[in-house]
């Protein structure tokens, strides 16, 4: 089993009628900016353990999960909207940082999450640090009949059951399911992983800390004037972190590219991109020494 370093501990806290989950490292000091770290889709804050373990000096450290995730209620939610991460971000800032800005860490989802709302309110982020939070392939209206469909289609079969998450009987076979996602996952950390990732039921298995409505496609289109426009307005310096091994064709089979996501960042006044080797998209998990020692640079 991983030997954690700098234990956690929990807090709930009232956002917009959800009771939000977040893990706190570390205490807050006058003279000390918050480091923000925003988990991914289908994940959970205590993914950020390894890279929190691995920083060299101490930092007060916010990690939410968020809603529907982990041990954040959804309150009953069917499927799930952008912009509520925005806003729940928002209010958990409110919280904790008062009206001070922050260093703010996303990964994937929460990478999006972070680079929109930089855009959104600069002032709130001192330094931004994007680890694969490549955004989405352009759309056009002409698609928008077809995405309203699919999306109501899949909400029919949501509430057929039919898009229910797989349960496991053991804490292993959650181990091994995140290591066939991720083969560069070590055995211990997917043990450790897995008993965050997931929770025993009172039939005795375990089910994954995920509502099923987060596997909805999203009813609204990916509108690229609209990220630009956000992009422009990240005054802050941004470290875009990037793994060697590329999820973005896996993804997009050619829909979106590398060379497209480096050509949105252009917009942004002051970026560094950063690769990774040895690593994937879960590259806080296969180099967290690394990226941790990325993030203490860049803040």
């Amino acid at each position: 089993m991983y030997q954690v370093k700098r234990q956690a501990r929990s807090e709930f806290v009232p956002i917009r009628n959800l009771r939000y989950h977040v893990l706190v490292w570390g205490t807050p000091k006058t003279d000390t900016i918050p480091l923000v770290m925003l988990h991914g889709w289908m994940d959970v804050a205590a993914s950020y353990q390894f890279v929190v373990d691995a920083f060299l000096q101490d930092q007060y450290i916010i990690a939410p999960d968020w809603r529907g995730y982990g041990k954040t209620d959804a309150n009953g939610a069917d499927n799930f909207w952008f912009p509520d991460y925005l806003a729940d971000l928002d209010f958990l800032l409110d919280h904790y940082a008062g009206e001070g800005a922050v260093n703010l860490v996303g990964h994937s989802m929460g990478g999006n999450v972070a680079m929109h709302y930089g855009g959104i309110r600069p002032e709130r982020v001192r330094r931004l640090i994007n680890l694969e939070g490549f955004g989405m392939a352009a759309s056009t209206p002409d698609q928008a009949p077809q995405r309203y469909a699919r999306w109501m289609d899949e909400l029919k079969r949501l509430h057929l059951g039919h898009m229910n998450l797989h349960p496991y009987p053991t804490v292993a076979g959650v181990a091994r399911r995140l290591m066939k996602t991720n083969p560069r996952l070590s055995v211990d950390k997917a043990h450790w992983l897995a008993q965050h990732w997931a929770e025993e039921s009172t039939q005795g298995q375990w089910r994954i800390l995920g509502q099923p409505g987060h596997k909805l496609v999203s009813a609204n289109l990916h509108r690229l004037e609209e990220v630009m426009a956000l992009y422009g307005r990240l005054s802050m310096p941004v470290l875009s972190v990037e793994a060697q091994g590329s999820s973005l064709d896996t993804w997009w089979k050619g829909q979106y590219t590398l060379y497209e996501y480096h050509a949105r960042l252009r917009a942004i006044p002051q970026v560094e991109v950063v690769t990774v080797g040895e690593a994937g998209h879960m590259l806080h998990h296969d180099q967290p020494g690394i990226v941790a020692s990325l993030i203490e640079r860049f803040i």
